[in-house]
């Protein structure tokens, strides 16, 4: 009988871990997937299994395990946090945003020192979705541009070929009348393009324009902050952000890890007042 074949699921389990400390992620998986066999209703195998599959880009296979894990447990912090990031490279954005906050939400109540990271996949989630938007935005654009300058086309030629008409039918005849009629469309035509893609390139630089600098947003949470303390060590969080960190997870710096109490945060005035100008500035932002 094969030394497999005598382990039980969580030494299957054990020795699968050890595999994926040295990168073999396959013969992890092996492993995995036979204590899965002998133990099916155990969420962390299915966890583990994931996570291997995320080491290796298989992105479905990752949301199948971490979606197998979930049904057995809800509160799975890395069932959530796993689908959240298959998720995420699958460009499923809104779906992995909610897993990702899900499974901060979770490591927060049960003080689990992984938070960080999550906070940073949401951000980046985030800020990935927003890019797609952007794209959309910037596509429509074009595609609004393009239509526009083929309408201010086609009204030249059919201005072009009513003159025609009317000097077919002789309701023009004068020569010089006819030379200013047709520079008149030209005129108005070469006007009307240049607004346009003057317009559109005004468009294009405010858009170009469209990102919020890092130091704007909190170090927890990623997003702008809204009301900016800042701590003893000098690092500038957003108060609900900090306060929620001193409440769930302990009374320390999260980046610096001294010790922090709430009083000691003070309201970094100069960077509110910076928030609230770019803000007013680029109301787009409140959507970022």
């Amino acid at each position: 009988m094969k030394r497999n074949e005598m382990m039980s699921a969580f030494e299957l389990k054990d020795e699968g871990n050890k595999y994926f400390s040295l990168h073999k992620y396959e013969d992890a998986i092996n492993l995995y997937s036979q204590a899965i066999k002998r133990s099916p209703t155990t969420p962390t195998f299915y966890t583990n299994r994931a996570l291997c599959h995320l080491k290796l880009k298989n992105w479905d296979s990752s949301c199948d395990d971490s979606r197998r894990s979930l049904d057995l447990d809800p509160n799975s912090i890395k069932g959530h946090f796993f689908l959240g990031l298959a998720l995420l490279e699958l460009g499923h954005y809104d779906e992995s945003i909610a897993h990702l906050q899900k499974a901060l939400e979770l490591s927060k109540e049960n003080k689990r020192n992984y938070g960080d990271e999550i906070a940073y996949q949401i951000r980046l989630a985030k800020k990935k979705r927003w890019n797609v938007m952007e794209e959309k935005r910037i596509r429509a654009e074009i595609e609004l541009q393009s239509y526009l300058c083929d309408l201010i086309h086609k009204d030249k030629e059919q201005q072009m070929a009513k003159l025609k008409q009317d000097i077919i039918d002789e309701v023009v005849k004068d020569e010089q009348i006819i030379k200013q009629l047709e520079q008149m469309i030209h005129t108005s035509f070469e006007e009307r393009i240049v607004a346009t893609n003057e317009l559109f390139t005004m468009v294009d630089e405010r858009r170009k324009k469209r990102e919020v600098p890092d130091y704007l947003c909190g170090k927890i949470s990623f997003e702008i902050m809204q009301d900016p303390v800042i701590t003893p060590s000098g690092i500038t969080y957003d108060r609900k952000d900090i306060d929620e960190h001193l409440q769930r997870v302990g009374h320390f710096d999260p980046v610096t890890r001294t010790p922090l109490t709430a009083n000691q945060l003070i309201p970094n005035l100069a960077m509110k007042e910076v928030i609230d100008n770019f803000l007013s500035e680029n109301e787009w932002a409140n959507d970022y």
